[in-house]
């Protein structure tokens, strides 16, 4: 899923210290309102037609008790320039969860004025240094430099995106220079663009995992001694020994190496292919098996070659007795089926991080009302994963993430293949080019040899814009241009730093987490930020029975994967 993310070097022992609570440097001076984008106007305009200015009314939601399962307890705005968070426990995580794009931060009335869908999805309005101008769909996204923005001026008059699912097309593009950026360049170009003095190569570290799941409410897969056979089935050093990019190595578990809670160590299965049949055999699986392999012909650092990758685990399945047709899926309708559990067989899939802690790996997918890819969950991972989430200290969390992590190998929900070494290029003038390790490259620190425009080509194109109801790297890389958080990631070290909060604190427990809203900012649209914006920015994905929980399927994963249950949500079907 959500396929992109974060180098982050960051320990844990860092994230600890800085969500003690973080005096963040003064606030740089306030800007003149922005002209308004057309992308926007109409919303605005009806958005000042239904909230006329008035006093500041404080909004705020609280839930009656902790028992409906989620982190939140109360979200509140003390004042215009306060927001102050309540959790049912405590979660030295939550800062850099607050800074995940995910949780970019709306103008109330443009929520309202868009009913949670529409132009909320199609134009954003943010307060980043970069304002979306037009998105002409199937083609590119053009963006223009935001000239009140709050912070430093992007270095570009203009950002442009544009998409191509082939790595050898992207690299075609740069070497012609209609292009000055591209992601992912294919695994045997990595030495091509080294050799050209016109070019320039970033890499980002394996800070994410390939793996292959399977839905256990479908048959064979309920049968957990089936999933471990073909945990056995499948050579995973082949895999990435002949298709992946130097940099890269075997999965052992699903966390990373790099990020906390990952557990030293720890084994997967051997690969076997003969035990693997015995035991398919003896479970009546074999003879005569048929299945499918799912997956999306996009390219992600994860998976860089994803149609030859599917062929060679076609032919190991074969290898076994087992005959796999393989299904190709338009990569919004892909990630969508996915995250509904719609798939049967096995299912080719990725994420890399957001931030450095085992919740964004664990609990976004293995977590108590988590993603459904994987089918029923299991009750012994959700409360080992509870516990390792309200701890406050590394030393109390680590040991219930390798409990949580033997666990996941006992009931392979999943296959662990590979932590994928991967990067982007670009040309060699463009100056402060950089590859985020989370796929969230600033585009605004980038100046492209003094041109008016900057162009990016990556894998793919959007699903849609409103970051909250998204999961796909390409759609939050492109929304993060536009878009802030309160709390924001710095390039190269992962730490975090003030965003739109230009401070915050915590109390003693991490239970209650206060936010000072940033002076002076404004929306694309003129809009000025206040704290109301960031509790209806919270609380229309938290409240399930919010008019404006919406999004444009209206799943809104991140927030139920990173702060559990939906307030309000409606009972399971």
């Amino acid at each position: 899923m959500r396929s992109r993310k974060l180098a982050l070097l960051l320990s844990v022992v860092m994230l600890v210290g800085l969500i003690a609570g973080c005096a963040a440097p003064a606030a740089p001076a306030s800007a003149p309102a922005a002209e308004q984008p057309a992308a926007t106007a109409e919303a605005t305009e009806a958005a000042a037609e239904a909230a006329p200015a008035g006093p500041f009314e404080p909004m705020s939601l609280a839930a009656d008790s902790c028992d409906y399962g989620g982190e939140f307890k109360s979200i509140e705005a003390v004042d215009a320039s306060t927001v102050k968070m309540t959790l049912c426990y405590p979660d030295p995580a939550f800062p850099a969860k607050v800074a995940f794009s995910a949780f970019g931060i709306n103008d109330a009335d443009y929520l309202q004025a868009t009913g949670g869908g529409g132009d909320l999805i199609e134009k954003p309005n943010g307060t980043g240094p970069y304002k979306l101008i037009e998105w002409r769909r199937g083609d590119q996204i053009i963006f223009e430099r935001n000239e009140d923005y709050w912070g430093d001026k992007a270095a570009a008059q203009n950002l442009v995106f544009r998409w191509s699912p082939e790595s050898a097309q992207r690299l075609v593009e740069l070497q012609s220079g209609t292009v000055d950026g591209i992601d992912n360049p294919g695994p045997d170009d990595f030495d091509t663009i080294k050799n050209d003095s016109a070019l320039q190569l970033a890499l980002r570290n394996g800070t994410n995992v390939f793996y292959v799941s399977m839905n256990n409410t479908n048959a064979p897969f309920d049968n957990e001694r089936v999933r471990q056979a073909f945990a056995m089935a499948i050579d995973r050093q082949r895999l990435v020994d002949n298709f992946y990019p130097p940099g890269s190595t075997v999965a052992t578990q699903f966390m990373p190496p790099s990020i906390f809670g990952y557990s030293e160590g720890q084994t997967w299965y051997d690969y076997n292919p003969e035990e693997a049949k015995k035991i398919l055999t003896e479970e009546g699986v074999l003879p005569g098996f048929k299945t499918t392999i799912t997956y999306r012909d996009v390219v992600r650092g994860y998976l860089p070659n994803p149609g030859v990758v599917a062929q060679d685990i076609q032919a190991q399945l074969a290898d076994i007795g087992v005959e796999a047709s393989i299904n190709v899926m338009e990569s919004g309708a892909f990630l969508d089926a996915a995250a509904a559990g719609e798939i049967d067989g096995f299912t080719m899939l990725g994420w890399g991080a957001d931030y450095p802690d085992a919740t964004n790996f664990l609990d976004y997918h293995f977590g108590e009302g988590a993603s459904k890819q994987f089918g029923a969950g299991f009750p012994d991972i959700w409360d080992a994963l509870k516990e390792g989430r309200t701890k406050a200290t590394p030393e109390e969390r680590q040991p219930w993430y390798d409990k949580a992590n033997e666990l996941i190998k006992q009931h392979v929900p999943m296959i662990p293949i590979a932590h994928g070494g991967n990067g982007a290029a670009f040309k060699a003038d463009v100056e402060g080019a950089y590859a985020s390790d989370i796929g969230a490259e600033q585009f605004a620190r980038m100046n492209p040899g003094g041109r008016d425009t900057f162009v990016w080509m990556q894998n793919g194109e959007p699903p849609g814009l409103y970051g909250a109801d998204e999961t796909d790297g390409e759609a939050l890389r492109a929304i993060e241009q536009v878009m802030q958080s309160l709390l924001a990631y710095e390039p190269g070290t992962g730490k975090v730093v003030p965003s739109l909060a230009s401070e915050w604190t915590a109390s003693d427990d991490l239970t209650e987490w206060t936010f000072t809203v940033r002076d002076g900012v404004k929306f694309h649209d003129g809009a000025t930020l206040d704290a109301n914006d960031v509790v209806e920015s919270y609380v229309v994905q938290w409240d399930a029975s919010n008019p404006l929980h919406v999004g444009r399927t209206g799943d809104f994963t991140y927030f139920s994967g990173l702060f559990g249950q939906f307030l309000n949500a409606p009972p399971a079907q």
